[in-house]
């Protein structure tokens, strides 16, 4: 058997030698095809079949022994489109076709996914997506309602199973009360309000394991299936490693709460926290392009100049956006949104006068509250100019209707996210706004992404 072009596969007859069998093939090249000889064959049945082509321009023939390799062109007609083969050989050489075609198998290639297997794999990575969104939204609800310092050890398997009697919660309480945040904040609270924020920071940790065997268990059954392809695998590892090392993350970041604080303010490392969300952040950005790539199919796009000069302003907005929303991070480690609760200016100047007022000077831009707070609105205000400057360009642009889509979503969604801004500074934070403020900062990544990907080159 003979496997030719784009999934189709061929025998090699006498004595005219052009005959279809099947489809279902493999993608071995747009150019060539590969017969495999068995252990059984010998070189001189090999030699035998480089010279049945009459030496023409054709398509590149490569003959694998196992010890040996031989190449030769084949004549060939009708190659505008893979159908069918069309092979030229003296008749004398008919007989020793026939003698190889009982010694060869069919070539081991690397089989293209069927549309079916693509969309499970895609599925899978997109609802890995959506529960990681999920785990973003708990996890900035647990550091608004400050619940994430309420569990003050980490145990993979133990720490899965929540007190259930009074004697229990009696002991955690006993152990939350050697904890900097009782000491300095929570000193008059009661088992009852305690209960509300273990149980806030215990279903975020329950939720990220949860992703943990959602991803993992999935991952393990369809590489055993041979449903990830060669080039997915490193990306497949990567998102595994990546969710193992998100989980490690948080845990080294609650560790930074439970230090004595040198300000009486017991919080985590803003630093931490960023690395914590940005991970997070990378994680998702991840799953939702690959899984895009695999749901939905790819719309022709003609790749003109232009298109590939919006194609870059995309990927660099979809950059820039990330960029923004880390630097809510540091926001929320500092309470930075609880200075300067006015728009647009600060307080009563456009410029506030305490931006460097820490030495060394680079350390205002991350712990200074003033300087933190201004660099957010200046990266925001960025943002959203220049994710209705794309929008606007676009307009002069034929592009697909997925992506005039994607590109009317992201704009909408940054004038919603600049209100809501606005709004969570002006109304002193409050829990709610904030979160949803949280929430539309990855919805607005989610549109730049799927822009992103609407207006990749497709493959040759």
């Amino acid at each position: 058997f003979v496997q030719v072009g784009v999934g189709r596969v061929y025998t090699v007859p006498a004595p005219n030698m052009l005959s279809r069998v099947a489809s279902g093939g493999a993608l071995f090249g747009r150019n060539c095809f590969r017969l495999c000889a068995s252990p059984g064959s010998s070189t001189r049945h090999l030699k035998q079949f480089a010279k049945l082509s009459g030496g023409a321009r054709g398509v590149g023939v490569t003959l694998h022994t196992g010890v040996s390799v031989l190449s030769t062109p084949v004549k060939c007609s009708g190659w505008n489109i893979p159908t069918l083969l069309k092979l030229s050989a003296p008749k004398q050489n008919i007989c020793r076709l026939a003698q190889l075609r009982q010694t060869t198998t069919a070539a081991p290639i690397t089989v293209q996914k069927p549309t079916r297997v693509q969309k499970i794999v895609g599925y899978w990575l997109l609802t890995t997506a959506g529960m990681t969104f999920v785990a973003v939204a708990l996890g900035g609800l647990t550091r608004l309602t400050e619940s994430g310092l309420s569990m003050v050890d980490w145990h993979l398997i133990k720490g899965m199973k929540p007190p259930r009697t009074q004697k229990e919660w009696e002991d955690y309480f006993n152990m939350y009360k050697e904890s900097p945040q009782w000491k300095y904040q929570n000193r008059e609270m009661t088992v009852q309000e305690f209960k509300f924020i273990f149980y806030m920071e215990w279903f975020h940790r329950m939720w990220g394991r949860s992703i943990g065997i959602v991803y993992l268990l999935p991952a393990a059954y369809f590489l055993r299936k041979g449903w990830i392809t060669k080039a997915m695998k490193p990306r497949v590892a990567a998102f595994g490693g990546l969710l193992v090392f998100q989980g490690l993350l948080g845990w080294f970041m609650v560790k930074s709460g439970l230090e004595e604080p040198g300000d009486d303010i017991p919080r985590v490392s803003q630093y931490r926290l960023a690395a914590h969300l940005g991970s997070a952040f990378l994680l998702y950005v991840g799953l939702l392009w690959t899984g895009l790539l695999h749901v939905l199919p790819r719309q022709k796009l003609e790749m003109t100049k232009q298109i590939r000069q919006l194609s870059k302003f995309a990927h660099g907005t979809m950059a820039l956006v990330f960029f923004t929303a880390l630097s809510g991070a540091f926001v929320a480690g500092l309470d930075a949104g609880l200075v300067y609760n006015s728009y647009p200016k600060f307080g009563d100047r456009w410029i506030p006068d305490d931006l460097f007022t820490f030495d060394p000077k680079w350390k205002n831009i991350f712990e200074n509250t003033t300087t933190v707070q201004f660099n957010h609105r200046i990266l925001g205000t960025t943002t959203a100019t220049a994710i209705l400057s794309l929008w606007v360009w676009s307009r002069r642009l034929k592009l697909t209707p997925r992506a005039n889509l994607a590109l009317h979503c992201l704009a909408g969604m940054s004038v919603l996210q600049i209100s809501l801004g606005i709004s969570t500074l002006l109304m002193y934070v409050p829990t709610w706004l904030a979160s949803t403020h949280q929430m539309g900062s990855l919805t607005l990544l989610s549109f730049a992404v799927w822009l992103a990907t609407e207006l990749k080159k497709l493959p040759k």
